[in-house]
């Protein structure tokens, strides 16, 4: 059975100056952290790329990466849209963005049918967690009336900051046998005295642990969670109020929460000890393209992929 890698492009990068951060080279031949995402997961077994993208979008992001991926690949497209919703439900005409993460990996139905892990576009994750991803979707049995079997891979608090600012990171609560309890949304987690820490003003930190595992939205699902987001999306829809509509997201971490709570889903978590690189701020890119070349030199990808 195919082992399909479904990468999140259609986010809007409100934070990042100007063109579409998820197209932004940081490799020596103009690669982007997507080559290197999808290059990782091949090495390991998964033979099958979904692109999550907008429409306005399509033209560049084939031209940039899709055309040359579709020739080592499989490839398919998702197409996120704003106005996608159940029967019944209209989008309110002043919404600008999408409507989350969920909404994205709905948006793969009937077009991802086997057990599948859930990427951001513009996150370098690093080998290992596509070794450990790609190892527990391929030894994970699922029987008929089973809870939804649920993996994300945890990094460490210190390998996944930012030094132009503060980040909003999914702190996990994990069991003794490795289960993820729940996840702590923090936002405005800095670097501090060689450690981490919450900023509240600016001249007031509150340190939390270095090693904390916490949440980069990387997630292995079965294809029967796709029909649950489903049943989820609309009951979210429903439950909205029109004062906070317009901006309210359907996400994935969320919906794998109200699993947990209910009962209906057991959710491993798998650790890396990987470094982590995202393009949060404009300024993160010199440290992406840094890294890269670093790991280039290491042989750890070729000088051209």
């Amino acid at each position: 059975m195919k082992k399909t890698l479904v990468v999140m492009a259609a986010g809007i990068g409100s934070r990042y100056g100007g063109g579409i951060k998820q197209l932004a080279p940081v490799g020596p031949n103009g690669e982007i952290i997507i080559d290197y995402s999808i290059y990782d997961a091949l090495k390991v077994g998964f033979d099958k790329i979904v692109f999550i993208i907008r429409k306005d979008i399509e033209d560049d992001f084939r031209e940039v990466i899709g055309n040359r991926i579709e020739k080592i690949c499989d490839v398919e497209y998702a197409f996120q849209d704003k106005n996608d919703l159940p029967g019944g439900f209209s989008c309110p005409a002043e919404r600008i963005k999408p409507w989350g993460t969920g909404q994205a990996v709905l948006a793969c139905k009937g077009i991802v049918n086997e057990p599948f892990a859930v990427i951001n576009a513009d996150d370098y994750y690093g080998r290992e967690a596509y070794e450990r991803m790609f190892g527990y979707l391929s030894n994970t049995n699922v029987a008929d009336g089973d809870k939804h079997k649920i993996c994300m891979v945890g990094f460490e608090m210190m390998n996944t900051l930012s030094d132009n600012g503060g980040v909003t990171r999914g702190i996990c609560n994990i069991s003794a046998d490795n289960r993820l309890i729940g996840i702590d949304e923090t936002k405005n987690i800095v670097k501090y005295q060689g450690g981490a820490a919450v900023q509240i003003s600016e001249n007031e930190f509150n340190p939390i642990a270095a090693d904390s595992l916490v949440s980069m939205n990387m997630w292995g699902f079965q294809a029967s969670f796709i029909d649950y987001l489903e049943e989820a999306f609309t009951e979210f829809l429903g439950g909205l109020n029109k004062e906070t509509e317009t901006k309210s997201e359907f996400l994935v971490p969320i919906v794998v929460d109200s699993m947990l709570k209910k009962g209906i889903a057991d959710v491993d978590v798998l650790r890396s000890s990987d470094q982590w690189f995202g393009v949060t701020y404009q300024e993160d890119k010199q440290t992406v393209i840094d890294a890269i070349s670093g790991l280039i030199k290491k042989g750890y990808y070729p000088e051209k992929l």
